[in-house]
């Protein structure tokens, strides 16, 4: 499986730095948000609040999205063959996901390179754990993308994920604090395992680290992607027997 996943992972990389475009593309609403939007915010809040918000935000984006490769692939009958290899059903489903991670991390380093430029300060250790932590998130979120793209009619990939994004983006508290929020909506906000991971990585970028926040995210990040990858594995498998 190790060895399967390996070359599907390798190809992944592959197509994905032949598409570098597509990268930048990708993480082009949060750069946007963050050129627009972020000297605006700044005048009453912090890059180290606002940054984290755009870089789930990013991971949303780009995670939630990540199942169109796989609607590409039924489309163009790559993925009937193969189904057809003696290659681990596991191994086809971690391949595309971790190609996926490669691709959300330089993404988030694009989104934080610009951030610094803009005056974002975080300590190297709140800045690595953070990074850790979404790409953890990631994982998840990829394989549940898969997932759905696997079940849906492939018409009906794009907008039953963009549905689904946009609230998600707004309930985690991306662009405000869910605490500034009406009661109603930071009670439903709590619903979503994308709030405690936001909360968490905020606190790690402003250099607080022993914290039940972080606690929490870490907790939520981690159930969420061994969650994710679960369900993943259990339709890929399905549709592949």
């Amino acid at each position: 499986m190790l060895r399967d996943t390996w070359v599907l992972f390798r190809h992944g990389v592959r197509e994905t730095l032949r598409h570098k475009a597509g990268i930048v593309v990708g993480a082009l609403q949060p750069l946007l948000f963050l050129v627009l939007f972020g000297p605006i915010f700044a005048t009453f809040g912090t890059w180290e609040t606002l940054v984290p918000g755009l870089i789930i935000q990013l991971g949303l984006i780009s995670m939630g999205l990540a199942g169109f490769s796989m609607v590409f692939d039924k489309r163009t009958g790559a993925l009937e063959r193969l189904r057809v290899t003696p290659a681990s059903r596991s191994a086809l489903l971690l391949g595309r996901v971790l190609a996926n991670l490669v691709t959300l991390a330089v993404q988030t380093a694009l989104l934080l390179a610009v951030a610094f430029a803009f005056g974002l300060r975080v300590p190297a250790a709140g800045l690595l754990a953070g990074f850790v932590l979404v790409v953890v998130l990631g994982a998840g979120l990829a394989a549940l993308s898969y997932a759905v793209a696997l079940t849906v009619n492939e018409h009906l990939f794009a907008p039953v994920m963009t549905t689904a994004v946009v609230p998600l983006t707004l309930l985690s508290g991306s662009f405000l604090p869910m605490s500034m929020a009406p009661g109603w909506l930071d009670v439903l906000s709590h619903a979503s395992p994308f709030r405690y991971v936001l909360e968490a990585v905020r606190d790690l970028f402003h250099g607080r680290y022993a914290t039940s926040t972080v606690a929490a995210g870490v907790a939520v990040a981690v159930l969420f992607a061994a969650a994710g990858l679960l369900v993943g594995a259990r339709v890929h498998d399905r549709e592949h027997a």
